[in-house]
């Protein structure tokens, strides 16, 4: 006899991928709007149908065990799947424009699978998504040129928008050696004003460490080009770091601050410009890259 095919509840697989993207219960049960008491027993429920645990739990936060890693992976393709059918049949008429503003190294390498899920979602949306540097994001959100801005910041700068992303920076590098050359050291930057950019020299001023800028340009694609060609040394969030450029570790370079991702939303929002915003925040998981 075959042996039977369980069918895993989705409400049990929202609760545990909200619990593990929020960092502990209490915030899980205010997005969920449930008592505490309940999602416990619904992880319960999940591990028992599982055979394992997902979850270690303390006083003050949860963590993943390597099970539970493993299920939020497919938990999370299994809830984008299940809203999408929910949208199709419940929603098929939504329409409107969404203006989404992005920094474009974090729209390259995060954004594309995600938008495309939401535009076939909901067909009749029209999505505009423009990218530029965060400060130019933010003049043009304020001026009321977009609907959502993704912006970097600083961490824990201010209370404006939701965190949903937060990985570290590194300095990178291709084969030339430039901890060795004495000079002053040659950067690979976005114009100006840029967060990495500023992040950057103002942490090599600190260290008295001389530079200067060797090269500039505002695409990810650019900024990795001139990497590779040895015109000197970038700033990149840790998981953008392409095979065949060097991460630089240890002392030569001082330590830099996660980049951290947040998302606005103007105050008066349509149906389609909340359920992108939504979208966005369930499907980069409340902001913790694994790498963090």
């Amino acid at each position: 006899m075959p042996k039977k095919l369980m069918n895993l509840d989705v409400d049990l697989l929202r609760t545990f991928a909200t619990i593990a993207n929020s960092g502990n219960f209490t915030r899980a049960a205010e997005k969920l709007m449930r008592q505490q008491s309940t999602i416990s027993l619904q992880i319960k429920r999940l591990e028992e149908q599982l055979g394992h645990r997902l979850l270690d739990r303390s006083p003050r936060a949860v963590s993943l065990t390597p099970e539970g890693e493993a299920v939020l992976a497919y938990a999370q393709r299994i809830l984008d799947l299940n809203d999408e059918v929910v949208s199709l049949t419940h929603e098929p008429l939504m329409q409107g424009a969404v203006r989404l503003g992005t920094p474009e190294d974090f729209a390259t390498h995060h954004l594309p699978n995600i938008l495309s899920r939401f535009i076939q979602a909901y067909p009749s949306v029209a999505l505009e998504v423009h990218c530029d540097l965060t400060l130019n994001l933010l003049d043009g959100f304020r001026a009321g040129n977009y609907d959502l801005v993704l912006v970097k910041r600083e961490q824990a700068a201010g209370s404006s928008g939701v965190r949903v992303w937060r990985e570290p920076l590194v300095w990178v590098s291709g084969n030339h050696d430039y901890m060795a050359s004495g000079g002053p050291l040659p950067l690979v930057v976005s114009p100006e004003p840029c967060v990495y950019r500023k992040r950057a020299t103002a942490a090599l001023n600190r260290n008295r460490r001389q530079w200067r800028v060797a090269y500039t340009c505002a695409s990810l694609a650019g900024t990795l080009a001139a990497v590779r060609a040895g015109l000197g040394i970038a700033v990149l969030p840790k998981e953008m770091v392409p095979h065949g450029l060097h991460v630089i570790d240890g002392d030569p370079l001082p330590d830099l601050k996660d980049t951290e991702i947040a998302l606005m939303s103007a105050k008066r929002t349509s149906p389609p410009v909340a359920k992108l915003r939504d979208h966005i925040i369930r499907s980069l998981g409340d902001g913790v890259s694994e790498n963090a």
